[in-house]
């Protein structure tokens, strides 16, 4: 399946919209296997962790949205973008994955 930033494919025509498609996920270093209390006072292991928590949170959500693709018979995804946001009351990270839909030629 193709995935573009872009809003069309260069040698490929869009023959349809399907819609707009979502993956979410979220992502709490807290959580992450590997990590303890103690991690916390060792910022490089810390950052470690947190960084390949949102790395597999981020797979996680490309994954629901190709999967919403495939559901809408869509053979490609435009107009990807990624949002990221830090819920600062609960140090849990939310990551979006949006694009459009489509079947191309």
């Amino acid at each position: 399946m193709i995935l573009t930033t872009t809003n069309s494919i260069d040698g490929k025509v869009v023959t349809n919209y399907l819609g707009i498609i979502v993956g979410t996920t979220y992502s709490s270093n807290f959580t992450s296997k590997g990590f303890s209390f103690k991690d916390m006072f060792n910022s490089k292991k810390y950052y470690e962790n947190y960084e390949k928590s949102l790395e597999q949170a981020k797979e996680d959500a490309f994954e629901k949205l190709r999967a919403q693709a495939q559901e809408k018979q869509a053979n490609a995804i435009i107009g990807v973008s990624i949002d990221i946001e830090m819920m600062s009351t609960t140090g849990v990270t939310m990551i979006s994955v949006v694009g459009t839909a489509v079947r191309v030629q």
